[in-house]
């Protein structure tokens, strides 16, 4: 059977020159400071986002922890979106395991933050509150859709941050695709910023690893918080090797991905029983509703999977759909088709 998977673009598997890139890579004890190959991502991608340093971890989701544990002491406070990856879907590692207080303010739907509640949010100094420290930002920002954040937000948001003493962390797990559907370069969008972290197993295709970049004080904490969370992981130049793959031949094709996701877009709101706004479509993040009494999320994405197109459930109504490497215009019209049948 022919399968469609848009679930997530995590679903990439490496390229052939990934897998040639990892068979051969050079090795040596990364905690060390010793392998080549994670040396060079590294230098890479602290220089592809203007930052004097980065390190290599394991997924975003550490990447965002190292990042708060690097910026912030036990009993201090964070300020973030309440529908922000950090907040929703990384077990609350925040205060679990840092000790870090989370206080969320609305998303707005295109991702950002009001900069009135932010700064309505920052503590006063008050024995009976905890300090802010932290900032942080998601972009592109999955839940609103996949918005890009720009860089003039970046720069009013940059200005409350240094009014205030404070840091600005961004979630940038799809990061390059911010840049590339906002066609600024990623220095641009990182230049506010005190720490980025980006994916490279999103739609930059490699199989494993995320990497944080900022300055070298910074990386040098969060190497220390990496190494505490057990991501120490010698010999890893055989994963950074399709990092590297991954920045220097997958991120200008991530406009095909942004073009395939605004083409689903379009075909599934001309399908009765269906409802989303194709303008609201940035980049390789597509939300849609069903208007359907009779079929909810988890049924509809069920019997699309037993015809081949897999889709992922978000809410009752509510599915999401993310385009990547592995699916082609072609993939797209198949996608359309079935779904089409399944809704009649």
């Amino acid at each position: 059977m022919r399968i469609v998977d848009l679930r997530s673009d995590t679903m990439t598997r490496p390229t052939p020159a990934m897998r040639q890139a990892m068979a051969q890579a050079e090795v040596g004890d990364d905690v060390f400071g010793e392998d080549p190959t994670v040396n060079r991502l590294e230098e890479m991608a602290a220089e592809r986002l203007g930052k004097e340093a980065a390190v290599l971890v394991a997924s975003g989701t550490m990447g965002n922890l190292v990042s708060q544990l690097a910026h912030c002491g036990r009993g201090d406070e964070i300020i973030l979106g309440d529908h922000s990856h950090t907040f929703f879907f990384e077990q609350g590692g925040t205060a679990a395991l840092g000790g870090i207080h989370p206080r969320t303010v609305p998303n707005q739907p295109d991702g950002t933050l009001a900069l009135e509640d932010i700064e309505a949010a920052i503590r006063t100094d008050n024995i009976h509150f905890p300090r802010t420290r932290l900032i942080v930002l998601e972009n592109t920002h999955n839940l609103c859709s996949g918005y890009p954040l720009d860089a003039a937000y970046m720069q009013a948001v940059g200005a409350v941050a240094r009014r205030h003493g404070l840091k600005i962390h961004v979630d940038g797990a799809r990061f390059f695709n911010a840049a590339v559907a906002l066609g600024v370069d990623p220095r641009d969008l990182a230049a506010e910023a005190d720490s980025v972290s980006f994916c490279l197993s999103k739609g930059l295709a490699a199989p494993v690893g995320s990497v944080v970049c900022g300055s070298r004080e910074f990386v040098a904490e969060a190497r220390r918080a990496r190494k505490v969370l057990g991501g120490g992981m010698r010999q890893a130049g055989v994963l950074a090797a399709a990092g590297i793959v991954a920045l220097t031949e997958m991120v200008a094709r991530l406009a095909e991905d942004h073009a395939n996701a605004h083409k689903l877009a379009e075909g599934l709101a001309a399908i009765p029983g269906t409802r989303l706004d194709p303008t609201q479509v940035k980049t390789n993040i597509v939300f849609f509703d069903l208007n359907r009494s009779d079929m909810p999320a988890d049924e509809f994405a069920r019997r699309l999977d037993t015809a081949g197109v897999r889709i992922l459930p978000t809410g009752a109504r509510r599915l999401r759909a993310v385009t990547h490497y592995h699916v082609t215009a072609d993939d797209i019209d198949h996608a359309l088709e079935t779904i089409a049948r399944v809704m009649q």
